[in-house]
């Protein structure tokens, strides 16, 4: 989500330097050769916008279009916002958080300490923490328990507030054929 904002953010700021760029051109040429005008036809501009009326639809979807982009943008900021762990608070007025990726890390290397395990990738949240773990001496049927079973522990042991759900995916070499 992050990557999204700073994505349109960058949008963003470049159309706005863009236009930055183009007006201060405009001005430069239309100093440089008085007699040759501006270098973006601004009269001609000026004149198609006089010619629109405020109920024409080229105004009503323009209008509708940058509405509609700019609730995106506020929904996106909204929802971009950090997304703690909560930690089980030591006192009354103390509140203690951790960062998804500080949990993924914590069950990463637990999981890549697992015998049979080749590599592992963990994604963690509040909620869930998901596992995808490949092997090449177990099969699925056999590595999987256990990886659920270590992570659940790892998980109950930490003072997490809410205990995440846990999700585990084991490729194996042994399960193709």
């Amino acid at each position: 989500m992050r990557l999204l904002i700073r994505m349109l953010a960058l949008a963003l700021g470049l159309a706005i330097t863009m236009t930055g760029a183009v007006v201060l051109a405009g001005v430069g040429w239309a100093m440089a050769q008085p007699t040759r005008g501006a270098l973006p036809p601004w009269p001609r501009w000026l004149a198609r916008a006089e010619e629109l009326a405020w109920t024409a639809n080229t105004i009503r979807v323009t209008a509708c279009v940058l509405v509609a982009a700019g609730l995106a943008m506020l929904l996106l900021a909204a929802l971009a916002g950090r997304h703690d762990v909560y930690l089980q608070d030591p006192a009354p007025d103390v509140t203690v958080t951790t960062s998804p990726r500080s949990l993924a890390r914590i069950v990463g290397q637990r999981v890549r300490g697992t015998d049979g395990v080749r590599s592992a990738s963990v994604t963690a949240s509040a909620r869930s923490v998901r596992v995808r773990a490949t092997s090449r001496l177990l099969d699925e049927r056999r590595l999987r328990p256990v990886l659920i079973e270590q992570v659940n522990e790892l998980v109950n042991e930490l003072p997490l507030a809410r205990v995440p759900h846990v999700h585990v995916v084991v490729h194996s070499a042994k399960d193709k054929p």
